[in-house]
């Protein structure tokens, strides 16, 4: 069997297995590595050490140490977790500043997608009408109400994506006054508000919760402006600015009965779908793109072919002007010292520096350490531990300048264009939700392990690190990036390919999740104690 290894850089004293199935012991690696060969069995994915390494010396990956041999570790092993001892963390003093100065790129100009725009000046990808809720108790009704909508409904509003219920599990139980509370509070709020909804904001609540509508809502928060409808003057009625929030409140004393709470629903989602209905999708150009990146049930091979691709993507995007948002706090934060190196200004760099530690108090209160970050299904793909995970993430923000920070919970303004760092736990949902409450109007996320990961309120463009998985779940990804370990495709071409598949996404090509209309309910970050 020809092995394949990969190293990601000359001063590596590892590299991962790149055959499917891996490599059983006795393979000769080949050149450049002379006559070594592997003293046992590497499965794909998994490090082998191309050295002798000495107990205590540094195990080298992506140029930096991912851990301290524990013992002798004779060149040709396997190098796993359980034979290293992870580095501490990297202090959040002393970092470099704002200190890499690149040259500016040419703009990427001439590139466009048929997308929605709003009154508020953002475009959606999709025109959906949204339900926003204001406590879990009401999920079950908004549920039934979701389904009636869809059979009904959206048959008679052919110009309308779909419905979407924003449920969650906040609202009531909860200390709602706590010095945190404002994140999961503006974390729903700005969904609300998201660029896929179209300015339409209908809420549902129970009557009794702590989030009371105004709360979430207040005067002035959001700015409902209907559509104009086909032959309406440019005075009509229907082009005024609305601020009246429209609830749907099932204690109500008119509501008699069940069905009279889905009848309410229903009538008042009819108004909002025919306002939507009016709509057309347009040209637009590509710097009206809001895109989150993430990746999920990573591996070894996610900061080696997916994550790169999603790099030269995000360099490109940022060249012709969109908006890129990189988050996950915990699968960066052992590579701090690239983001405020990368940092468009000092002042950005401390913005990162804060939040970073912000969010390393917040897992000392729960006494969680960064560790715990690395799941089963990673070290099985290959990462050791979170230092070697994080490396590997980072690569997915590009090479551009660190333009913003956005704190969890946050909505861009229209002038933050560029690399945006959206401080996010990175839990899958989670990490999702505060990207859509920031404005993102198309998700990238890459994966190695597998996830059948997708949202309701954005379509999900999903990336597989491997062609072993590309193959098994070719009907979930949309991406095969695996082809660059295979030598078909160069990182550049990778990234183009999904700058392409991108623009035709936003214009309405649907992706698999679509298709399948996977979504998993929304998890706000409540780091809110519960009453």
């Amino acid at each position: 069997m020809h092995a394949i290894i990969i190293r990601m850089q000359a001063t590596d004293n590892v590299a991962i297995v790149a055959n499917e199935g891996g490599l059983p012991a006795g393979t000769a690696l080949g050149a450049p590595h002379g006559d070594l060969t592997l003293r046992e069995k590497v499965p794909q994915a998994h490090k082998v050490a191309l050295v002798d390494i000495p107990q205590g010396a540094a195990v080298l990956r992506y140029g930096v140490p991912i851990g301290y041999a524990k013992a002798d570790i004779p060149a040709g092993s396997w190098v796993h977790e359980r034979l290293l001892d992870m580095p501490a963390a990297r202090e959040l003093q002393g970092l470099p500043m704002a200190t890499v100065k690149r040259p500016t790129p040419e703009p990427l100009t001439g590139y466009t997608f048929e997308g929605y725009r709003n009154p508020d000046g953002s475009v959606g990808t999709r025109n959906l009408l949204a339900i926003t809720t204001t406590v879990q108790c009401v999920a079950g009704v908004v549920d039934v109400a979701v389904e009636r909508i869809r059979k009904e409904l959206l048959p008679k509003y052919p110009n309308v994506d779909g419905v979407v219920g924003l449920e969650h599990t906040y609202g009531c139980g909860v200390a709602i006054d706590a010095p945190e509370a404002p994140i999961p509070i503006r974390t729903l709020r700005n969904i609300s508000l998201n660029p896929n909804f179209g300015g339409e904001v209908m809420v549902v609540s129970l009557g009794c919760e702590k989030l009371q509508p105004d709360r979430l809502l207040p005067p002035g928060s959001f700015r409902n402006i209907p559509i104009r409808q086909p032959g309406e003057s440019g005075s009509s009625a229907s082009e005024q600015n609305d601020d009246k929030l429209d609830v749907v409140c099932l204690q109500d004393s008119a509501h008699i009965g069940f069905m009279s709470m889905i009848d309410d629903i229903m009538v008042t989602a009819k108004r909002h779908l025919e306002r939507l209905n009016a709509r057309r999708r347009e040209t637009v150009p590509a710097s009206e793109l809001v895109v989150g990146v993430q990746c999920g049930g990573s591996d070894a091979f996610s900061g080696v072919t997916a994550n790169p691709a999603v790099g030269y993507m995000a360099d490109l995007l940022v060249r012709a002007g969109a908006t890129i948002m990189f988050s996950e706090n915990t699968e960066v934060r052992d590579a701090v010292e690239q983001l405020t190196s990368r940092a468009a200004t000092p002042a950005v760099a401390e913005e990162i520096v804060r939040e970073l530690g912000w969010y390393d108090q917040y897992l000392e209160r729960g006494r969680v350490d960064r560790a715990a970050n690395t799941t089963p299904g990673n070290k099985a793909g290959g990462l050791s531990n979170i230092v070697e995970k994080a490396m590997g993430s980072i690569i997915k923000s590009g090479t551009a300048p660190i333009a913003h920070v956005l704190s969890p919970g946050n909505k861009l303004s229209r002038e933050q264009r560029g690399l945006v760092y959206a401080a996010t736990p990175a839990s899958d949902f989670i990490c999702g939700t505060l990207q859509l409450a920031a404005g993102m109007n198309l998700h990238v996320f890459t994966t190695g392990r597998g996830t059948p990961y997708g949202l309701a309120e954005c379509p999900v463009v999903k990336v597989a690190t491997r062609t072993e998985l590309a193959k098994r779940w070719h009907d979930l990804m949309d991406v095969n990036a695996g082809r660059v370990a295979d030598g078909e495709l160069t990182i550049e071409e990778a990234g183009w390919e999904l700058f392409r598949l991108l623009l035709d996404v936003a214009s309405g090509k649907k992706t698999w999740a679509e298709q399948w209309k996977l979504h998993n309910s929304l998890v706000l970050f409540n780091p809110a104690p519960i009453t």
